[in-house]
């Protein structure tokens, strides 16, 4: 039996967001993770406080609230990637474990340092967005390129099994998709009307 998780990659434009893009010259700075489609709940390691980047830990993130309730202009892009039910099983698992441990766990502050220099360094309970989705695929069994702590946001946009589900504005996917107001289009993707 096949299921899906979703990857999700955004520019929240944060001045960290704006920052963190000056760098990587890329779309996209972050990158959450869902286990439905209607992305009712989506997990990333991210700032606790909407106002403020630290502190921040693994958080779950709800469309129109916390930082993502700050900005009406949301650009992301959607990826759907097909999973068995064992490995969806272990992905609720995993983020059920997460939740539960959350104040054991850290930003990954200086791992954006280490990433940007090409550095593989796994630090204990210390994790960036792009690290915290990368771990839970390598944790379930999804074939990953490289090393999880080597992840950027940018690599979830060239996942082999990826498959790319909608490009847009984040607020718009969720009232659309509840309203059931897409077409289906030829090229793999959703389009809103």
């Amino acid at each position: 039996m096949e299921d899906n998780i979703y990857i999700i990659v955004a520019q929240t434009g944060t001045n960290v967001a704006k920052a963190i893009k000056f760098f990587t010259k890329k779309p996209y700075n972050h990158v959450s993770v869902s286990g439905d489609i209607e992305l009712s709940k989506m997990y990333s390691f991210c700032r606790t406080y909407r106002y403020v980047p630290l502190p921040a830990t693994f958080n779950e993130e709800i469309i129109g609230e916390g930082t993502l309730g700050l900005f009406s202009n949301i650009p992301c892009e959607i990826y759907q990637i097909h999973v068995s039910h064992e490995q969806k099983k272990h992905f609720e698992n995993l983020i059920k474990n997460f939740y539960t441990f959350r104040n054991s766990y850290s930003y990954n502050i200086l791992g954006l340092f280490a990433i940007y220099l090409n550095i593989s360094w796994n630090r204990k309970s210390h994790f960036l967005c792009s690290q915290f989705v990368a771990h839970v695929f390598s944790e379930i069994g999804i074939n990953l390129e490289k090393n999880p702590c080597l992840y950027t946001p940018e690599d979830f946009r060239h996942l082999s099994d990826a498959q790319l589900i909608y490009k847009g504005e984040l607020n718009d996917w969720q009232r659309y998709n509840k309203r059931k107001y897409f077409q289906y289009s030829g090229n793999s993707s959703y389009t809103l009307n």
